[in-house]
């Protein structure tokens, strides 16, 4: 649905078409492929195989019968088509040209366009799913509504990040302290792809509203992978993979659930108190530490084990990991340092 959506964005030829259309007063019924799945269902019509332009859309739809596109929308391969879908697929629409639509959509795998001439509305198939497009001033509200919910949301999640650094550094993170954190970023980034399709459906006008979401999402999607690799216990089929494919296949219902959360990172103690001490690897904090890259900070996790083995090293022991070096082993002594401080202070000020 979201590749059908970006081709009749604004912006793009095809918009600009329906957008005639509807500006007519007319209404037309648009295919979006012209593969053997679909000459397989027209009927009558002729043949056109000419370049697309807005004008000749609008043009060809004052006929009754359905156009059918390319399928990158470039060329009109035919028009005035009868389209005859099988019959027998389910539809829950009432018109005429909505229930053909709707059919040729569940019947082969191609996006369908319908505009309504009555009520002024363009509905678009694809599969299962109908998209009524949005008037562009009631989507940008839209959105803007949802970058600001967005943003109390980030705020929230970089106070949750603060305090369990801090708690870290103290050594007395908990369960709990560790899926707030995990269930801040998963609500994050699932407002974050409201939005997306927003802008997908925006096109050209969605360029401030992408530059703003990409500001607010800096950092999230790597915050999320850190902190499961610092707390997942893997085991032989459950690694870093699993248990991010089971943190997005979490619902809204079980997102809330602070223990089915939990559940994804296959704790040994388990999941039944929430309060039960948890030791991060060390990962999270590392990473914060600059130009110090992936390969170095795995070495060191696996020498010490554990951030408070790590906290602990002196910087000759930091010396001894591979790939570490007089250099990076005082960068990163006093980079934790550095970071225990800040953490600690805004914290607890």
């Amino acid at each position: 649905m979201l590749d059908a959506l970006a081709t009749v964005a604004p912006g793009k030829p095809l918009r600009e078409g329906l957008d005639r259309i509807l500006q007519s007063g007319m209404g037309a019924l648009i295919v979006v492929g012209d593969g053997p799945d679909v000459l397989n269902i027209c009927s009558g019509g002729f043949l056109l195989d000419a370049a697309f332009s807005p004008q000749r859309l609008s043009e060809l739809a004052k006929m009754d019968g359905a156009i059918v596109l390319a399928a990158d929308a470039s060329r009109i391969a035919r028009a005035n088509v009868h389209l005859v879908p099988n019959p027998n697929v389910p539809t829950s629409e009432t018109g005429t040209r909505h229930r053909t639509a709707e059919r040729v959509a569940r019947s082969i795998n191609v996006p369908v366009i319908s505009v309504s001439e009555d009520m002024s509305i363009i509905a678009v198939y694809v599969g299962d799913e109908k998209h009524q497009l949005v008037p562009i001033p009631r989507l940008l509200d839209r959105a803007n509504q949802a970058l600001q919910t967005l943003e109390r949301y980030k705020e929230r999640l970089v106070e949750v990040s603060n305090s369990l650094s801090a708690l870290e550094v103290e050594d007395l993170v908990t369960i709990r302290d560790v899926v707030m954190l995990l269930q801040r970023t998963e609500m994050v980034l699932r407002i974050a792809e409201e939005i997306e399709g927003d802008i997908v459906e925006l096109g050209v006008d969605g360029r401030l509203v992408r530059l703003q979401l990409e500001e607010v999402l800096a950092g999230v999607e790597d915050e999320r992978r850190l902190v499961v690799i610092d707390y997942l216990h893997e085991e032989n089929d459950w690694h870093l993979e699993e248990a991010m494919s089971g943190l997005a296949r979490l619902d809204t219902e079980m997102l809330l659930d602070l223990k089915a959360v939990a559940e994804v990172l296959h704790l040994p103690q388990g999941v039944g108190d929430l309060d039960g001490p948890v030791q991060p690897k060390g990962h999270r904090l590392l990473a914060r530490i600059p130009r110090l890259p992936e390969s170095v900070i795995d070495r060191v996790v696996e020498r010490f084990g554990s951030l408070s083995k790590i906290l602990r090293a002196t910087e000759h022991d930091l010396d001894q990991v591979e790939g570490v070096g007089d250099h990076r082993a005082r960068a990163i002594k006093e980079g934790l340092s550095r970071l225990a401080e800040s953490s600690i202070l805004d914290h607890y000020s």
